[in-house]
């Protein structure tokens, strides 16, 4: 079993249009209706790749008892906390006639310090069940910071593999319980950073400087571009397959659950990328998030490229601080 934990999963709907004009009226061909958020996406790949997932996190009102009726239907198993707090709902909007995808994001509503511990104390409970933990996705408005970073210590006290994909003050401290993989995308790496990281250099000396501060391995995605992969020795560069995309959110996702599916093989980070960019580009062949097919992965992982890169030469200068994370 896989635990996926995440404070923050929604219901997720996606509307399909033949041309979305803004400051106009819009009406949508298709609406479909599904779970999300980004550790039940990982949770739904998982399960889609044959391993058997357990959901966790916040669920409230109208909104979560529709949601766990609807994993239920789905077969995966879930074991989630609930509060008074109603679970939040994400709208992706697909125009056809530009090949764009627009995500409208709810904020979570904040959920009582009491809760976090009852989700901790569940997770603690369970985590030695299970050969990997996946902890993704933000957390609730004013959650703890260390929240991952308490679970990462329990799951290694159980001997479990302890995933992280976060960024900002929730990953920065999860590096102090060292990480077995951090998996932030590009954008979240420079949020966590506090710079800008203009180019593949400048994210590869921003990965190190995570390995350095405690993560055993760092995977950084970025949309359609390759993804960047360290292991404390190596690089990589995994070059995704060319596909007609109808829809990218929830990618990353997908890339997390193909990589903690084949870490648990015993595959080196990159064959494990290999596998989890062919989840990520099978992710972007469907309209709703995380409804990936393994006979997709499958095909497309023939397609994908991994590229070892030579090492990383260190800059002489002082490297700028950063703005959550710090070696101090």
């Amino acid at each position: 079993m896989i635990l996926c934990l995440g404070p923050t999963p929604a219901v997720q709907r996606v509307m399909v249009f033949r041309r979305l004009v803004l400051d106009g009226v819009n009406r949508a061909t298709t609406t479909i209706d599904g779970a999300g958020g980004k550790s039940v996406n990982v949770a739904k790949v998982l399960y889609a790749l044959g391993e058997s997932p357990l959901a966790m996190g916040f669920l409230g009102g109208e909104r979560g008892t529709w949601l766990l009726s609807h994993l239920a239907q789905r077969s995966i198993k879930m074991e989630f906390v609930p509060v008074p707090a109603e679970t939040r709902q994400c709208l992706t909007a697909l125009d056809e006639g530009s090949g764009t995808a627009s995500e409208l994001v709810e904020e979570s509503r904040p959920v009582e310090a009491a809760e976090y511990e009852r989700l901790l104390s569940l997770f603690r409970e369970r985590v030695g069940s299970c050969r990997a933990a996946v902890m993704s996705g933000s957390l609730t408005p004013g959650g703890p910071a260390d929240f991952y970073l308490r679970c990462t210590r329990a799951a290694h006290k159980a001997g479990v593999l302890a995933v992280v994909d976060a960024q900002g003050p929730a990953l920065a401290e999860a590096l102090k319980g060292n990480p077995d993989l951090v998996k932030p995308n590009r954008d979240e790496l420079s949020v966590t950073m506090g710079r800008e990281l203009p180019d593949e250099a400048a994210v590869r000396q921003a990965m190190r400087e995570l390995w350095e501060l405690g993560a055993r391995r760092v995977v950084v995605t970025a949309s359609n571009a390759p993804t960047l992969a360290f292991d404390g020795q190596r690089f990589w560069r995994v070059v995704p397959p060319r596909i007609v995309a109808r829809n990218p959110i929830g990618s990353g996702d997908a890339v997390a659950a193909g990589l903690v599916w084949q870490v648990l093989r015993g595959a080196d980070l990159g064959e494990a990328c290999r596998w989890g960019t062919a989840a990520g580009s099978a992710n972007a062949l469907t309209r709703m998030a995380a409804e990936v097919t393994r006979a997709d992965v499958e095909r497309l992982v023939r397609e994908v490229r991994v590229e070892a890169l030579q090492p990383l030469q260190r800059a002489g200068a002082a490297r700028p601080a950063n703005r959550y994370c710090s070696s101090a």
